[in-house]
């Protein structure tokens, strides 16, 4: 899995981890949260992009993404479901591996692309429950930045 760090350009997930773990340490008396968030756009493909944010209240953020294809999918629900699932792995192993580094202290949220206007609404109670039931705190539009906004921004 490859990602693109807008600062620091192409990087591994290893790399990526690295990367926020420095940034931590860097200024460890401040607080930190991850966010992980999914967006797509169809066209004739579906472009996929994840959003991991690593926000340091109240000193900014820094954040990385990665991108990809799969065959069309024009199903609204297969594609929110899907978009959730793929934060879902992503924050998983990113708690995982941050818990085995000694930050098992660091919120992961996961930023799901749905939201009470539009469409989306009838799957607000499914993709909340699916993300919480893992263990994860859901954040849904118009706090779900890190879907809505940055994801959003790489699909284009």
């Amino acid at each position: 899995m490859n990602f693109i760090s807008p600062t620091k350009g192409n990087m591994n997930f290893e790399e990526m981890l690295q990367d926020i773990v420095d940034y931590i340490k860097n200024l460890p008396c401040s607080s930190y949260k991850i966010l992980v968030g999914t967006d797509s756009q169809v066209r004739r493909e579906t472009c996929f992009v994840t959003a991991v944010i690593v926000h340091r209240r109240g000193k900014g953020a820094r954040y990385y993404y990665c991108k990809n294809m799969q065959k069309k999918i024009i199903s609204l629900r297969q594609k929110i479901f899907y978009e959730t699932t793929m934060s879902l792995e992503l924050g998983a192993k990113i708690t995982s591996l941050l818990a085995e580094g000694g930050m098992e202290h660091l919120n992961v949220e996961i930023h799901i692309d749905v939201g009470n206007q539009g469409e989306t609404k009838e799957l607000i109670r499914e993709v909340v429950g699916m993300v919480t039931g893992s263990g994860f705190e859901a954040k849904i539009k118009p706090d779900s930045f890190a879907a809505s906004s940055v994801a959003d921004r790489h699909t284009k």
